[in-house]
């Protein structure tokens, strides 16, 4: 029995500890994605769902390996479930902080983009617009 209820205390930790995670830095990360991508907040919303998906395929996905070879006994419950819980977490907090990592760099890559179609649509607007201005 303590087997089973270590797995349900686990997956249901692991799993709602996912979900807000995914959710909390998707509404806040928006932001530093619009910011990261020039304003360009189609392409941000775009980036912000695929990096969520991927976030839940990697996570649960991690979550539901670390479910082989389990033997907890009643005793040894609390302690075991918090050395996989906290793998769980680390995990997660890693992943953040990668996944910050890669949208910092590409984010200034998208805004060099950006400026550099800005410069060239200015260079190649017609005498009439570049007078108007």
């Amino acid at each position: 029995m303590s087997t089973e209820l270590s797995y349900a205390i686990y997956l249901l930790v692991s799993i709602t500890m996912t979900v807000w995670v995914a959710r909390t830095l998707s509404k806040t990360g928006e932001v530093f994605l619009i910011k990261c991508f020039g304003q360009d907040e189609g392409l941000a919303r775009s980036t912000n769902h695929l990096l969520v998906v991927g976030f839940y395929l990697i996570n649960i996905g991690f979550i539901t390996l670390r479910l082989d070879g389990w033997d907890a006994t009643v005793t040894a419950l609390v302690p075991y479930l918090g050395g996989k819980i906290g793998i769980t977490a680390l995990t997660l907090g890693a992943m953040h902080f990668f996944n910050m990592m890669m949208i910092a760099q590409f984010g200034r890559t998208v805004s060099s983009w950006v400026r550099a179609n800005e410069r060239h649509q200015a260079n190649s607007a017609p005498e009439s617009v570049l007078t108007a201005r």
